[in-house]
């Protein structure tokens, strides 16, 4: 990652993370950069969110500045990823995406050796904001 803006997370949303990497049986590169958007953290309560940040089950506009395309995705938990729209926390698109701000800008390196230029332009849904965590 050549870039890391600051992130925030919901401590609901991080204990279900760990818990999920926890489970995991191959812990792989996908795994460890996960842990490390974790380790780098602002943790608060669902409340204390603003509803400008990309948490999980967020649906979330972003551009990748490189390609110039254009995303609508929800940032979702493995098991809920493949369908159409819906990217995996565990996907380095997901994983850059996780406690990112309205405005803000990622680069991430992708396995196949590409590097995202993403920006978030709009939170569309955030559950928190809607009274869910």
């Amino acid at each position: 990652m050549t870039s890391a803006p600051s992130i925030m997370l919901t401590q609901p949303d991080l204990q279900r993370l760990e818990r999920l990497l926890d489970s995991l049986d191959d812990y792989g590169p996908a795994a460890q950069a996960l842990e490390e958007e974790l380790s780098r953290a602002r943790v608060v309560e669902p409340s204390e969110m603003p509803a400008s940040v990309v948490t999980m089950n967020s649906r979330v506009h972003c551009l990748d500045e490189v390609s110039g395309k254009d995303y609508h995705l929800e940032l979702v938990y493995p098991q809920q990823a493949g369908t159409a729209g819906t990217v995996s926390v565990l996907a380095p698109v997901g994983t850059a995406l996780l406690g990112l701000t309205v405005g803000q800008h990622i680069d991430w390196p992708t396995p196949g050796g590409k590097l995202l230029k993403l920006k978030v332009l709009a939170v569309e849904y955030q559950p928190e904001a809607n009274g869910r965590d």
